[in-house]
C-alpha cells in the first residue's frame, strides 16, 4: 500500500481523520518491553478511540511483563498480549521499526506514531516528528483536532512525557514542552500523583539489581566512558524483570567526568545494550549494531555472547569513531 510521511500532523488531520472513520476495528500496539511513553501513548489513544461505540478498539503488547508502576494509568488492565483482530487498522506507538511490535504485520494497514529519528517509516501513514520530546506529544498534537482530550487520556500523556524527558531535563525539553504539559495539567491532571507513582513505588527487586549493576561498574578511555552491566546470574538471584531495570544506564551518565554511558543486560539468549550520552551521538552506535534511537538516547539486541568481549567491542568503535571529541 502507499506510503505517506507526516512532518507535522496540524497539517495533515484530514488524512489521519479519514483513515480513523473507514476503520472499524483497531489495534494499537505498545513496543516489546515497554515503558512509560509506548504505554502512555497507547491508553491514550486508547481512551480516545474506546468511546466511539461503533468501533472495537483493542490496546496490545507482546511482552509478558508490563512496567507495575504504570498500573495507575487508566484502562491499564485492558491491555492484552494477543491480537484478537485479524483485519482492523494498526496503530503503533513510539516504536521504530516493525520488529519491536513482536507480530507479524505483513501487509497490514498501519499508522505509524513515533518521535525516533531512526523510525524506518514501515507505516502506511507515519506520523514520526523527531524534535518532539515524547511520541504522546506526537499523539497529542494529533488527536487534540480530532478528540476532545479528556483527563484520563491526559494523564496517560502526560505519564509518557514526564518518563521520556526524565522530569524535564533532557535536551529536548523546550518552550513546547511545557506547553504540552500546562495543557495537560489544565484538563485537571494530577502531577504530584503521577510524579508519585515514577518515584515511590519501586520494586525491591529494582534496588537489588542496580546494587549488582553499581558493584560492576568499570570506567574507560579516561574516565569518559562509564559502564554498568548485570548477568544472568544476577538477574535471577535478584528477581529482577526488564521492568526492574529501566533507568539504570542513568547512573553511569549521572557521574561528572562521563560522556557516555552504557548499560548490558545478559539474558539466557540475547544480550541488551542501553546507551546514554550527553551530547555525543550514541545512535550512531546503536546502528552500526543494527539497533537505533535518538542521539543521546540508543540501544540494540545482541545474540548471547561472552560479555566483556562485547563491551571491549563497543568501547572500541565509540573510540574509533571520535564521538567523544565531538565527531559523529
Amino acid at each position: 500500500m502507499e506510503s505517506r510521511s507526516i512532518s507535522d500532523p496540524r497539517l495533515h488531520i484530514n488524512i489521519v481523520e479519514e483513515k480513523l472513520s473507514q476503520a472499524k476495528n483497531i489495534t494499537i500496539l505498545t513496543h516489546l518491553n515497554p515503558d512509560a511513553d509506548t504505554l502512555g501513548t497507547g491508553l491514550g489513544i486508547y481512551t480516545l478511540l474506546s468511546r466511539d461505540k461503533s468501533k472495537r478498539v483493542e490496546i496490545v503488547n507482546a511482552s509478558n511483563i508490563l512496567p507495575v508502576y504504570l498500573d495507575f494509568l487508566p484502562n491499564y488492565s485492558k491491555i492484552k498480549h494477543s491480537m484478537d483482530f485479524d483485519e482492523s487498522l494498526i496503530i503503533s506507538c513510539d516504536c521504530g521499526s516493525m520488529e519491536r511490535l513482536g507480530f507479524d504485520l505483513e501487509g497490514r494497514d498501519i499508522l505509524n506514531i513515533d518521535h525516533h529519528a531512526s523510525n524506518e517509516n514501515y507505516g502506511s501513514i507515519n506520523v514520526v516528528i523527531p524534535e518532539y520530546a515524547s511520541a504522546s506529544q506526537v499523539a497529542y498534537a494529533l488527536f487534540k483536532s480530532l478528540y476532545p482530550i479528556d483527563k484520563k487520556a491526559a494523564s496517560c500523556f502526560y505519564t509518557a512525557l514526564l518518563s521520556d524527558t526524565r522530569y524535564f531535563t533532557t535536551s529536548s525539553v523546550n518552550a513546547e514542552v511545557f506547553n504540552v504539559a500546562q495543557a495537560l495539567v489544565d484538563i485537571g491532571i494530577d502531577p504530584a500523583d503521577i510524579a508519585s507513582n515514577f518515584t515511590q513505588r519501586k520494586s525491591l527487586a529494582s534496588l537489588r539489581i542496580l546494587q549488582k549493576a553499581l558493584a560492576n561498574l568499570d570506567l574507560r578511555l579516561e574516565a569518559k566512558v562509564a559502564i554498568l552491566f548485570v548477568t544472568q546470574e544476577e538477574i535471577d538471584e535478584t528477581g529482577a524483570t526488564m521492568p526492574d531495570m529501566e533507568g539504570i544506564v542513568d547512573h553511569a551518565r549521572s557521574l561528572a567526568t562521563v560522556e557516555i554511558a552504557l548499560f548490558v543486560v545478559q539474558e539466557r539468549e540475547t544480550m541488551r545494550i542501553s546507551l546514554r550520552s550527553k551530547g555525543a551521538n550514541v545512535a550512531s552506535v546503536a546502528h552500526h549494531f543494527g539497533g537505533g534511537g535518538h542521539k543521546v538516547a540508543a540501544g540494540f539486541t545482541l545474540p548471547q555472547t561472552n560479555l566483556q568481549e562485547t563491551i571491549d567491542i563497543i568501547v572500541e568503535i565509540i573510540q574509533k569513531t571520535g564521538l567523544l571529541y565531538g565527531k559523529t
